[in-house]
């Protein structure tokens, strides 16, 4: 038998080796461990991911040790990261929701959680703060001008504001974090404030020199270059 018939011989089986594995799993109990897992882990994968997207937005703007094509590479992972940070912020709020851990009036206005209102709130804050970044990030055309270049900035440097905020949510508004995930905030922080440190003691784009004026290397004073046109009846 070819690989085309075999192919088309056990496509009509495909759906009930899906419905099959699904049964096996669900009787397994494998949705309420994924649902476990990701009670605890999809706010840590979403602050990696946006910790990540706060260092390559820092890398990207280096001008000392990158060029203009490791530039748009970080570019690229920054947006790259962004993009996943916010799915598994999405997810994280969803599960919560869905396990009661907070209600969905706390996660859309900030400090109104019953129990933790201010630590509940900073999540929210920095979900709010990290969406306003992305969305002005994805429309950077729509401020070229000098004002709307202004807000554009204010508006992305609240990523940091954000950071902060969710590394004070996601240690202290849950369960007690184990060792390894509080060292990998600690490191998070370190790292995020070595490459902040760097971007801000870089040396500034040297400027160019403006080109020297007219007759400034001609060895002739302007009034002499004046008389030499007039005569010439060349009005200056």
């Amino acid at each position: 038998m070819s690989a085309s018939r075999l192919r088309a011989a056990l496509r009509p089986a495909l759906p009930a080796v899906v419905l099959l594995f699904l049964a096996v799993a669900t009787q397994a109990g494998a949705p309420r461990r994924a649902l476990d897992f990701l009670d605890f882990g999809a706010g840590v994968l979403a602050l990696v991911s946006l910790t990540g997207t706060v260092l390559w937005g820092l890398a990207a703007t280096d001008r000392l040790l990158l060029h203009s094509g490791h530039r748009l590479v970080a570019q690229a992972v920054h947006r790259g990261t962004g993009v996943a940070g916010l799915g598994f912020l999405a997810l994280h709020i969803g599960v919560k929701i869905a396990r009661d851990r907070t209600s969905g009036t706390a996660a859309v206005v900030p400090f109104t959680d019953d129990s933790r209102p201010l630590l509940i709130g900073l999540g929210t804050l920095a979900g709010y703060l990290f969406l306003a970044a992305a969305v002005t990030g994805a429309v950077r055309g729509a401020f070229t001008s000098r004002r709307g270049s202004r807000w554009w900035r204010v508006l992305h440097m609240g990523a940091y504001v954000a950071w902060c905020a969710a590394l004070v949510h996601g240690l202290k508004s849950g369960r007690a974090a184990a060792g390894w995930v509080t060292t990998g905030y600690m490191l998070c922080v370190a790292g995020a404030a070595v490459v902040l440190v760097l971007r801000i003691r870089a040396p500034r784009r040297t400027q160019v020199p403006h080109s020297p004026p007219p007759n400034a290397h001609s060895g002739r004073p302007r009034g002499a270059d004046r008389a030499a046109r007039h005569s010439r009846g060349v009005r200056p």
